[in-house]
């Protein structure tokens, strides 16, 4: 019966029974139920979450007729908790696509044998809800499903992520119902829902019954008029009415503190309109979110919903909030969850916004369709800006059609889909246009433009002008329509800082710009930030962006040895898949930070702090903040002079106005003498706690550095007079006191290092160049791998040793690195010279070939034998940096083991290396070791894995430990960029030296003895 006419696959078919898309709310019994906003409080409300029966089958055409019926045996059929995804509960195949449609592209057509979830679910409606109308609400079904009550068809929706609501009021009856709901994993609407991740089905979302007065306020628009200055406020509170009668409305608003401050109300059939007047009302905005409560109660009903008075405009290019100037400081946020895929508990949506505001994050655009409605008011709470954006992406006909002339745009084009196109705004808008937090609405992504995305566009501004519109995929680059008089901002995906540049700079460029998506996020990353917010702090057209994007979209899973790991597309056989491009994100399926992260916090931080006088204790500080004065926040400050304190102090009271500058001055007394390394450590932080941090919560961190660190010992003092060298077999025999090492002159390398008979290496020393490619080396890595840099060896045209004194042997190294086929890369001369203390002190003159792309690295790897696990070093910490990534890292001197230098990306890749690192130390458990320095600083490394182990290796779990521990002194090493799907890593991190020197010495130590 039901697959008779197959109207999922008619574009033009978008619902049968829907109800008009509304305002989101809950209807409550009165006002203090109402503030709340606990669902369950009210008397109309009734959820039907819970465990259904269910049954999972391949063909829709195996779905029995009769299934529905009120009373059908479904005793057999498994259990399912609803809202859920059925692919997470072992049902049907797990798959990661990005682009590529995971059906044949012949829209609106999809495959005869189209999955299907059967769900059923018996339920009782109180007597109390006999005499009113009776509505479900369904807030989330992928992709479309059919609904029948006590064996009656109800109704039918497509569009996954938006509310579908039907009158069930004939429907139902006293006592026990019966509901049932047939959901099909494609329709025509996969084509429109084609974004970047897992593709979940089934009742994903909140499922939900609400009893109504026959005549009862339907809809609520509360739309806003500030004056200029912002002293007075304007409510136009439009209100939709449905029943026959007329419906006595009245409306009371309330301030952030709970008072009455404006109340109004007439009798309503039909629509009609409150207005009413706050005089010096608080505003709105991410920083101070004030929300004031509007009440609006009709017959037994109280609804109620949030108001934040805040008014958006665009002039000059130049995008403001409240008059204001405002920088969007974002991440791209995915319904994603380890565990229930894109069902999203209200505790989890709660950790991410804590961590985000943490973070000092205030914008986020919800990539790629409308999040749950909870969501939203979540936001208004705590204050963040939000792009709310249509459940829209049709990235795989462009792929299908190996992007032909125009074929992006096919489906905007085509006018069989402008309702389809058009309806997902509506949803949209209707559903959210009362939020405060949304402050754009965005068209969708990737999908083209032409004339059906002018026709959202056109209808959104129609509806709501209070907003600007947003649509990245109008770019000039696509070759899209002209027209894009639709469209309020222009926007940007991956431009580099130059490009952004460019556009700010253009006077006939009059939108302001948002990079909607940029710095790729994916594994070791992003690299790029501070350069993309020193072009946007000093331009004023540019209006910020989002990181693209927020969370790894891992699914957590075993191996069939029983080791828990974070699955990404082609782990469930998945085909076609991305492989992991899910894995993109600032933090981990289960919300720990990457590094990549802790570097954004820094950069994009509402506070900066320069130097003005340093030694005079001045400093100046800038207030980033568009709505805040510095008065939460204190500033820590502690002047060290080689580790040692000298002074240190707290200021209190810091009197900035936002975007304002002020000179501090901090008492402490710059020695007259500063040798070594001077650090002055700089700290703001709450001074009291807020709804998502506790007091003490650092917002940012500044360090002032003069000299470097000094070693904490030398070989140079004090060394014995003598050194005892032998040649035996072409192995170069040096021996002193207290140490003995041999260099194969063959392969130009120590095979021996060792103080007190204790062996400080259990493998030669080798030069390398390969660096186990991160995510966003995946362009480049093309090129390192055709040139064969990964197994580059090493070739000794010639080694000479010579005695010159009693206390010094040097040994001179010709050689070269190269791979099978290809020419060397590079050549060398290395000369080791060793001293009466065992100090080995390497100076190496490079030349490069000249038709190489870019290094990953240069720089001497070393094999320390097991136990040596203490490391120690001067340079930046706690965690990994980059050249292009140490925004975030502060300068110190740290302690620490092996196994937490490391970074365990879910795709192993370059980790844990530390960037100019002054000296390092590893060593066993007793400080018997190595210690290195360098005539300049450094890049460090140490881990239990080689470059090539890293590699190799898909998952974490694949990971075999070493027990030695590989360490790498690196000359340079190329920064990480985010060229996955950013912009090439930036020239000036590049390693594409021609010719350069690298001198590094290696100490054995017995850091009791020595330190």
């Amino acid at each position: 019966m039901f697959t008779s006419n197959h109207i999922w696959q008619d574009p033009n078919v978008l619902h049968i029974n829907r109800q008009e898309a509304r305002a989101s709310y809950i209807p409550y019994a009165d006002t203090e139920s109402a503030k709340t906003g606990q669902r369950g409080r009210s008397p109309f409300y009734q959820t039907l979450n819970g465990n259904w029966k269910f049954r999972y089958l391949p063909s829709v055409h195996q779905a029995e007729d009769g299934f529905y019926l009120e009373h059908a045996d479904v005793s057999g059929w498994d259990d399912l908790l609803v809202p859920s995804c059925w692919q997470v509960s072992g049902y049907d195949q797990l798959h990661y696509t990005n682009v590529n449609y995971p059906i044949p592209c012949d829209p609106p057509y999809v495959p005869d044998d189209n999955p299907v979830g059967l769900y059923v679910r018996d339920f009782h409606l109180q007597e109390q809800w006999a005499a009113k109308d009776k509505t479900i609400v369904f807030e989330g079904v992928n992709s479309c499903f059919y609904v029948w009550v006590n064996g009656a068809f109800a109704g039918f929706s497509k569009g996954s992520r938006v509310p579908a609501e039907f009158d069930l009021t004939g429907n139902l009856r006293t006592g026990r119902n019966r509901i049932a709901v047939m959901v099909l994993k494609w329709c025509d609407g996969t084509y429109l829902e084609d974004q970047d991740a897992w593709r979940y089905s089934g009742i994903f979302r909140d499922v939900y019954l609400l009893a109504r007065d026959r005549s009862h306020v339907r809809d609520i628009f509360a739309k806003q008029e500030l004056s200029e200055d912002f002293n007075s406020a304007r409510l136009l509170v439009e209100i939709e009415t449905k029943g026959s009668d007329g419906v006595d409305v009245q409306v009371e608003l309330r301030d952030p503190a709970g008072h009455v401050a404006a109340t109004g109300g007439k009798t309503v059939q039909g629509k009609d309109a409150v207005a009413l007047t706050v005089e010096k009302p608080q505003l709105w905005n991410a920083e101070q979110p004030h929300l004031y409560q509007l009440y609006v109660l009709g017959g037994e009903e109280v609804i109620r919903l949030p108001i934040g008075f805040r008014k958006i405009t665009i002039a000059d290019g130049v995008f403001a909030i409240n008059g204001r100037p405002v920088k969007l400081k974002g991440v791209n946020r995915h319904d994603s969850h380890p565990e229930l895929g894109q069902t999203i508990p209200v505790a989890h949506m709660i950790k991410d916004l804590k961590l985000m505001k943490q973070h000092n994050v205030n914008t986020i655009r919800t990539s790629h369709y409308p999040n749950d409605p909870r969501f939203l008011e979540l936001c208004n709470e705590f204050g963040f800006y939000v792009v709310d954006e249509a459940d829209l992406e049709c990235h795989g006909i462009g792929i299908a059609e190996d992007w032909a002339d125009g074929a992006s745009h096919r489906l905007s084009a085509d006018l069989d889909w402008r309702a389809a196109f058009v309806d997902r705004a509506v949803r949209m808008v209707e559903r959210d246009k009362n939020h405060p937090c949304v402050i754009m609405w965005s068209m969708g992504n990737e999908s083209g433009y032409a004339e059906n995305h002018m026709a959202m566009a056109a209808w959104t501004r129609a509806r709501d002008d209070s907003r600007p519109v947003h649509y990245e995929g109008a770019a000039p680059v696509y070759q899209g329509h002209a027209d894009v008089s639709g469209l309020d901002v222009e926007s940007r995906m991956y431009a580099s800082p130059a490009e952004i540049e460019a556009y700010a700079r253009d006077a006939g460029q009059a939108k302001p710009l948002f990079l909607c998506e940029y710095s790729h996020a994916m594994g070791n990353g992003p690299g790029d930030l501070k350069d993309y917010w020193d072009v946007i702090y000093r331009n004023s057209k540019l209006m910020g962006g989002c990181v693209w994007e927020w969370c790894d979209h891992g699914v957590k899973t075993v191996t069939p040895e029983g080791i828990p790991y974070f699955a990404y597309g082609g782990d469930f056989g998945d085909m076609p898949n991305d492989g992991n491009f899910c894995i993109d994100g600032l933090v981990t399926p289960d919300r720990i930070p990457h590094t990549g992260l802790l570097e954004l916090k820094q950069v994009i931080a509402p506070i900066r702090i320069e130097q003005y006088d340093l030694k005079a204790g001045k400093l100046k500080i800038t207030n980033l903040y568009d709505f805040t004065d510095l008065s939460h926040i204190a500033l820590r400050w502690k002047l060290e002079q080689d580790g040692r304190m000298l002074a240190q102090g707290t200021v209190w009271q810091l009197d900035a106005a936002p975007h304002a500058e002020l000179i501090v001055q901090l008492p402490y007394a710059w020695p007259e003498r500063s040798e070594g390394q001077m650090l002055l450590h700089l700290s703001c932080w709450l001074k009291e706690e807020t709804r998502w941090a506790e007091a003490g919560h650092e917002v940012m961190f500044r360090q002032f550095e003069e000299g470097q660190a000094a070693a904490p010992c030398s070989s140079k003092e004090d060394a014995p007079p003598f050194v005892q060298v032998g040649e035996t077999g072409g192995l170069l025999t040096i021996e002193g006191v207290d140490f003995r090492h041999t260099f194969d002159l063959r392969a130009g390398a120590f095979v021996e290092i060792s103080k007190h008979g204790v062996p400080m290496i259990a493998a030669p020393t080798a030069f390398n160049i390969w660096r186990a490619p991160t995510d966003n080396d995946m362009q480049v890595k093309k090129k390192w791998l055709a040139q064969g840099l990964d197994r580059a060896g090493c070739k000794v045209y010639r080694a000479e040793w010579q005695h010159p004194d009693e206390q010094t042997v040097e040994i001179r190294v010709n050689f070269s690195l190269s791979g099978y086929i290809r020419h060397p890369y590079l050549h060398g001369e290395a000369v080791w010279r060793i001293d009466g203390k065992g100090a080995i002190a390497l100076h190496v003159r490079v030349n490069v070939r000249e038709n190489l792309p870019f290094l990953p690295r240069f720089g001497l790897q070393l094999t320390m034998p097991a136990g040596m696990e203490q490391v120690e070093y001067a340079g930046n910490g706690p965690h990994e940096s980059y050249i292009d990534k140490r925004q975030s890292v502060k300068k110190g001197r740290y302690a620490m083991t092996v196994d937490e230098m490391f970074e365990p990306y879910i795709k192993p890749q370059e980790n844990g290396s530390r960037y100019d690192t002054a000296w390092a130390t590893v060593a066993n458990a007793l400080g018997m070791g190595l210690l290195f320095q360098g005539e300049k600083s450094f890049s460090f490394q140490a881990a239990h894995y080689t470059p090539q182990d890293l590699t190799e290796a898909a998952h974490n779990h694949e990971l075999v430990r070493r027990k030695e521990t590989i360490v790498q002194l690196d000359y340079k090493m190329s920064g990480v960029g985010s060229n996955s799907c950013g912009p090439e890593l930036g020239e000036p991190y590049r390693f594409d030296e021609k010719a350069f020197d690298f001198a590094v010495t290696l100490i054995p130590i017995f850091k009791e003895d020595d330190f």
